[in-house]
């Protein structure tokens, strides 16, 4: 199971990198793996204002329909529209071509709430 030490993670298994007050955000290794074959990937708050924790958008996997919650509060600024044509990316390349979300943060304060990589590897076991 890949858990980057460069990223933040949520208990609610996103991922958050962050750079110059934006943040982009996934799904990881473990919640894909756990999903299975994800085979839709749907946001509809592009251009809201939502708080930490709100729930973003829906991943669907082959046997179950999942939210997503934002990690941070603040404006979603841009969705991964290659997305709606190849969700499979989410599976083949969760940190990478599998992102979901960009996000202008709202509340910097916020960000110390995220998991660090060794607290994400304590929640699911690895």
């Amino acid at each position: 199971m890949n858990i980057p030490s460069n990223l933040k993670y949520t208990k609610d298994h996103e991922w958050v990198k962050i750079e110059d007050g934006i943040a982009t955000v996934g799904i990881t290794d473990f919640a894909q793996g756990e999903l299975g074959d994800i085979v839709y990937v749907e946001v509809e708050t592009l251009d809201e204002t939502l708080d930490q924790e709100e729930v973003f958008g829906t991943v669907e996997a082959v046997k179950t329909v999942s939210d997503l919650f934002i990690p941070l509060s603040g404006e979603i600024i841009e969705f991964n529209e290659d997305l709606e044509s190849e969700p499979e990316k989410v599976n083949s390349d969760p940190y990478g071509e599998g992102w979901m979300v960009k996000i202008k943060i709202s509340n910097p304060d916020e960000i110390d709430s995220l998991l660090d990589a060794e607290a994400y590897k304590e929640l699911v076991g690895a």
